[in-house]
Order: C-alpha cells, then sequence, then structure tokens
C-alpha cells in the first residue's frame, strides 16, 4: 500500500452489529464513521423510529497506512472483512465522506427526504396491508408524513391515507 497520509476504508461488518464492530475498531484506535439515519419500523401495529445504519453491515475507518496496520481490522469483532481491490484494502475519495456529513442535523444523524417523488395523478400501487396490490392515483402528502392516495373501490373512486413507504408506482 502506497497511500501517504490517513486516507478512508470500507470495512464490512456481520448483521446488525455496526455499532459494536465500530466501537471494538475505535478501541484499537482507528478513526471511524459510521452514518445513521432515522428509520422508521413496523411491528405489531406500531410504528417505532430509531437510529439504523445507513449502509446496513457497512462503516468507515480511516487509517494512517505509514503509521498504523490494516491487518487487525480483518479479525476485529463484529467485523466480516475489509473491502479491497486484490490484497490492498480500496481506498475511499475523502469527498465521499465529506458529503455524508455536511447531511448530518443537530442530533448526528443523517437527514433524508422522507417526501415520495410522485406527483399528483400518478398511477401508484399499495405494496403491503389491508389494501395491497390495489391500484389507484396519488393525491399528496398530509401533514403527519402520510400520503392521500384514490383507490377503485367497488366501481368508485375512495380516498385512502396510508403512511408514505406502503405505496410505489404502478
Amino acid at each position: 500500500m502506497n497511500i501517504s497520509g490517513p486516507s478512508w476504508y470500507v470495512v464490512q461488518t456481520h448483521p446488525h452489529v455496526e455499532v459494536k464492530a465500530a466501537a471494538h475498531l475505535e478501541r484499537q484506535g482507528y478513526s471511524v464513521y459510521l452514518p445513521r439515519y432515522l428509520k422508521r419500523r413496523r411491528h405489531a401495529r406500531r410504528i417505532e423510529i430509531a437510529p439504523a445504519p445507513l449502509f446496513p453491515t457497512y462503516l468507515f475507518v480511516m487509517i494512517d497506512t505509514p503509521k498504523q496496520r490494516w491487518r487487525p481490522i480483518k479479525s476485529t469483532i463484529g467485523v466480516s472483512r475489509l473491502v479491497c481491490h486484490g490484497d490492498e484494502p480500496a481506498v475511499l475519495p475523502a469527498a465521499v465522506i465529506d458529503d455524508l456529513r455536511s447531511r448530518h442535523n443537530d442530533a448526528g444523524l443523517i437527514q433524508l427526504d422522507l417526501r415520495p417523488t410522485f406527483r399528483p395523478g400518478d398511477n401508484i400501487r399499495v405494496t403491503e396491508g389491508a389494501f395491497r396490490d390495489c391500484f389507484g392515483l396519488y393525491q399528496g402528502m398530509t401533514d403527519r408524513q402520510r400520503v392521500a392516495i384514490l383507490l377503485d373501490l367497488l366501481g368508485q373512486k375512495v380516498r385512502v391515507v396510508l403512511d408514505s413507504d406502503a405505496i410505489a408506482l404502478a
């Protein structure tokens, strides 16, 4: 590896242990970046919002190759592998990390655009729930981040309000 100075690299972790792997890497003296966002999860008819990794099973580690060894990363608890090109770790451009960090909010989480990219009148399909596989027309967003759609039910148009992640373009 002929990189001079610190550079960013991609580490693949085992599923659901990104935070644990990051803690173990930091304990070894590496600078770690684990971008997270607020994820909505539906469980037992409840919606829960919790921080989750932006890239599941991946995190970023900064290695100063003249001063730090990178091979111990491969045997760190929670780490599956260091992403490599051949036998050498693949360098990630610093601009990628800078761009991700520029999207942080005050809580240190990545701010994602949650609004759907549909336009009023677009044909949509319901992907989950009681109206799964029904087709309709997108009307717009409500105040609570839910979408209003018109479904064809029993020969007439019925306005239904659903979560934005329950629809897709038809």
